[in-house]
């Protein structure tokens, strides 16, 4: 792995776990004693994640790490959800590889044999999470467009905007099957709205189905012990 991947690995780590806070600036000198790397690495990784949204550019040069609204994380759900619309709504109009529909067809199989059991471990949370990142990423490469795919990409690289972003603090959240379970049926619903060619109807699914995650988010917010499981916590001022 390159030196540049690693000052970009490391910082974001940093960034998400709250070793860097909010509002911090990131002086390259400080950044190459701290990581133990040259200047140029550094400067790579900080505009790699200045274009994730993680930094922001400072008019006086350099960069800061970026403080979220609560107003912030719901945007870029809503984006994801639009997003996931369109990629639904254009595969609908446009006709779906039959391969590629078989492909997703059986990731909700997998879904339906994980929930058949009620009382999840951790073991089936991590499941679920693997699962549920084939499915959305199984989603968007139907609609075979760049475009959408790498707007996606850039939207889920913010805080909490993913689709699994809160997944592995549902256990903390109570309700972890149920609120997996209704998951489960709007995925279900937005492939049944593909191959019916329901273009309408799975744009709508798409974005009710990321409305989940603003519910949990709203939840999240007023449990500690589940934020603590979700990297990007500290980022957020949630007295706005």
């Amino acid at each position: 792995m390159s030196q540049a991947n690693n000052a970009l690995i490391a910082l974001k780590e940093q960034i998400l776990n709250g070793e860097l806070e909010p509002g911090e600036r990131l002086l390259e000198l400080t950044l190459v004693e701290r990581l133990g790397v040259s200047r140029t690495p550094i400067r790579t990784a900080l505009t790699r994640l200045a274009e994730e949204g993680l930094l922001e550019k400072m008019n006086s040069g350099g960069y800061a790490v970026r403080r979220f609204t609560v107003r912030d994380i719901e945007d870029a759900i809503e984006a994801r959800g639009s997003l996931e619309g369109m990629a639904a709504r254009l595969t609908a109009e446009r006709g779906v590889n039959p391969q590629a529909l078989r492909n997703i067809k059986e990731c909700l199989v997998q879904f339906d044999k994980l929930l058949e059991k009620t009382d999840l471990d951790d073991d089936d949370i991590k499941r679920y999470f693997d699962l549920n990142e084939l499915y959305h990423n199984q989603l968007v490469a139907l609609t075979d467009s760049f475009v959408i795919e790498h707007a996606l990409h850039r939207i889920s690289a913010l805080p909490f905007a993913a689709p699994n972003a809160f997944v592995m603090a549902q256990p903390d959240l109570g309700q972890a099957w149920k609120v997996f379970f209704v998951a489960q049926e709007q995925h279900r619903g937005i492939v049944e709205a593909i191959e019916n060619r329901e273009g309408a109807r799975a744009d709508a699914l798409a974005r009710e189905h990321a409305r989940l995650s603003l519910s949990t988010l709203k939840t999240a917010l007023r449990t500690r012990a589940a934020l603590e499981k979700i990297p990007g916590l500290k980022l957020i001022d949630t007295a706005d």
